[in-house]
């Protein structure tokens, strides 16, 4: 059986992490979301894969390769245009026979999860439970089986949700043939699947793990229990005088020096300097041949390759972009003095702790304050002592 993974969107809503680089790709743990979801469908059985790329598809097929280095066999189609989830999949019509899986590429599953839905016979659908039913495909079921399919209902009927990881066979092509385009002007794979639900052939298995990461600050979700789960690996030097406590790994070439102080789970990528005397907390991630230098403390936070935090710097609950560059005593703020849930474009979290997200290549000059929920697109120069809030639009030169 092959494993088709759509990985051809850009994800709209991951502005401005998406800005050069596709959803799938952006890391968790360290990893991308899409090698997460690969090596769970490896451990599940699968050796077969075939991936449906579009937006920034050059990175994954450099990342993928032909799949030897992750234990498998990956095959590539490109979707030109995005057109919708129907249309994805239709582009691997000829390329799959017989039953296949089927899977959103922007999220992760557990091994378990997906071994028991392609085991089971017909079409299948894997379902969640989730509080906020109305940010997805609603479903309603009875005896093991979709009776109901409805998207992003401002009343959502049930607090099942659709999860995006299917089995099908090559009927579903058919299905897809006879559908037309919707009101949001693409065509929609849950269309082709109202005949399944209305003959009761669309079995249904609720998923013991789905995370979901529509947003940036899902990523840290994400990140936080997936460094809870993995063993910790050191292969870089740590100097004397350093104290680790938990599970915390240090990639090759990375160096943790002296008086650092470091609370796992965490994960430092290869070629790091972290120190001296910095402070990481848990359920931070820090990409390859970063900086986090002296007096730094860095918290709950993702950060992306070639970033420098150096000088007295504060980051808590935020997700980094690549290459950028935080001045002396710059700091980001995670915390409303009420104690609110925080609101990112006017978009309630749901979180009352979420610092910054930050696109590429951001500079900020010494002693900025950057406020709770504020988004800083790719290429933006903040000048020194300034205070920023909101959304600055990519390659902003912000004046204090």
């Amino acid at each position: 059986m092959q494993c088709v993974i759509l990985a051809a969107g850009e994800g709209k809503r991951m502005r401005p992490l998406t800005a050069s680089r596709p959803k799938v790709m952006l890391p968790v743990a360290n990893r991308p979301i899409l090698e997460h979801l690969i090596a769970a469908a490896v451990r599940a059985g699968f050796s077969r894969f075939l991936l449906v790329v579009g937006y920034g598809e050059r990175e994954i097929r450099e990342h993928f390769g032909d799949g030897s280095s992750f234990g498998c066999r990956i095959r590539y189609v490109t979707q030109r245009q995005q057109l919708g989830t129907a249309d994805a999949v239709r582009s691997c019509a000829g390329l799959v026979s017989g039953p296949f899986l089927l899977m959103n590429g922007d999220m992760i599953v557990g091994h378990d999860d997906i071994a028991a839905i392609a085991a089971m016979d017909g079409a299948v659908m894997g379902i969640h439970r989730t509080d906020h039913p109305e940010d997805f495909g609603v479903v309603t079921c009875d005896d093991g089986f979709i009776t109901g399919l409805e998207e992003k209902s401002p009343n959502p009927k049930s607090k099942m949700i659709n999860a995006g990881v299917y089995r099908f066979d090559e009927e579903i092509f058919d299905r897809i043939g006879g559908i037309g385009v919707s009101s949001r002007g693409e065509l929609e794979l849950t269309d082709a699947l109202a005949e399944y639900i209305e003959e009761r052939r669309l079995r249904s298995h609720m998923l013991k793990i789905w995370l979901d990461m529509g947003y940036p600050w899902d990523l840290l979700d994400a990140n936080t229990r997936l460094l809870t789960e993995q063993e910790p690996v050191v292969e870089g030097e740590i100097e004397e005088g350093v104290v680790i406590k938990g599970a915390v790994s240090v990639g090759k070439g990375s160096v943790v020096m002296s008086g650092t102080y470091i609370e796992g789970p965490c994960i430092i990528g290869r070629g790091c300097k972290i120190g001296p005397h910095a402070y990481l907390r848990p359920a931070t991630s820090i990409g390859d041949r970063c900086h986090i230098g002296h007096s730094a403390e860095v918290k709950n936070t993702i950060v992306l390759p070639d970033t420098k935090i150096p000088h007295f710097n504060y980051v808590g609950d935020s997700v980094i972009g690549s290459n950028c560059n935080f001045g002396a005593g710059s700091k980001v703020a995670n915390l409303r003095n009420d104690k609110a849930i925080i609101k990112v474009a006017g978009r309630a979290t749901g979180r009352k702790k979420l610092g910054a997200i930050v696109g590429d290549r951001v500079n900020l000059g010494i002693n900025c304050s950057i406020n709770v929920g504020t988004v800083i697109g790719p290429g933006v120069n903040i000048a020194p002592h300034s205070f920023v809030e909101g959304w600055i639009d990519e390659g902003t030169s912000f004046q204090s």
